[in-house]
């Protein structure tokens, strides 16, 4: 019942079943009919931004989780599943849309069906994938959480501790600013020190050098006039 369920909403490429494939390999998901367009259902998702995509080559994994939900939960009878085959069966008869839909529900109505059958099993199994939906988006919040909320945590814990130690570092500089001007007034406090005492050292000897000058030339002068 599965296959059949997947033909109703996807067919295979027209030479996918001539390609031979590895043993192992997935197959690509079967690409959505042209009759069918991807409908813009925006989740409630985390993000109130995201536009999920209406075109592409669906993942057969989800495909797989969702169309296997509908055949576990598949009613009994005649119902709008029944309904799209046979809407699928006139594909290549030629008539308007609207033709295609009343010539189905004919047929339909041969086998018990109403068109309010067609319709309550038809939001069954909406209902039936809304569930899958929830059941994907509370999967998907706890993976965003154990693979990005807590990174991102992690992220704003090195950034505050980057902020931390950038201020530190500022202080750091201040303080260093600050004993540098200190330093250098230090070495022109003593360079003015040294200074003042070479001059004091040097008048010391200026004296010195007089009296002691004297007192030789003097000590000179003795020898040689008093022998």
């Amino acid at each position: 019942m599965f296959d059949k369920i997947k033909n109703l909403f996807f067919v295979e490429e027209p030479d996918a079943k001539a390609k031979n494939q590895p043993a192992g390999q997935n197959k690509k998901a079967a690409s959505p009919p042209k009759t069918l367009e991807a409908t813009n259902n925006k989740p409630p998702a985390a993000d109130p931004n995201y536009k999920p995509p209406t075109s592409g080559q669906p993942d057969e994994k989800f495909v797989n989780m969702l169309l296997g939900a509908l055949d576990k939960n598949n009613l009994e009878g005649f119902d709008y599943l029944e309904y799209k085959q046979s809407l699928l069966n006139l594909g290549n008869v030629e008539m308007d849309e609207a033709t295609k839909y009343q010539s189905a529900l004919a047929m339909a109505k041969t086998m018990g069906a109403t068109q309010d059958i067609l319709l309550k099993s038809a939001q069954h199994y909406i209902n039936v994938l809304t569930k899958e939906e929830k059941k994907f988006l509370q999967a998907f919040s706890n993976q965003q959480q154990a693979q990005v909320s807590s990174r991102n945590a992690e992220i704003k814990n090195l950034e505050s501790a980057i902020n931390m130690k950038t201020k530190k570092i500022e202080e750091l500089k201040k303080e260093i600013e600050a004993d540098t001007k200190a330093l250098e007034k230090r070495k022109s406090t003593i360079n003015q020190a040294a200074a003042k005492v070479a001059a004091t050292k040097d008048r010391f000897y200026l004296a010195y050098n007089i009296v002691v000058n004297q007192i030789k030339e003097d000590v000179k002068k003795i020898q040689n006039y008093l022998k």
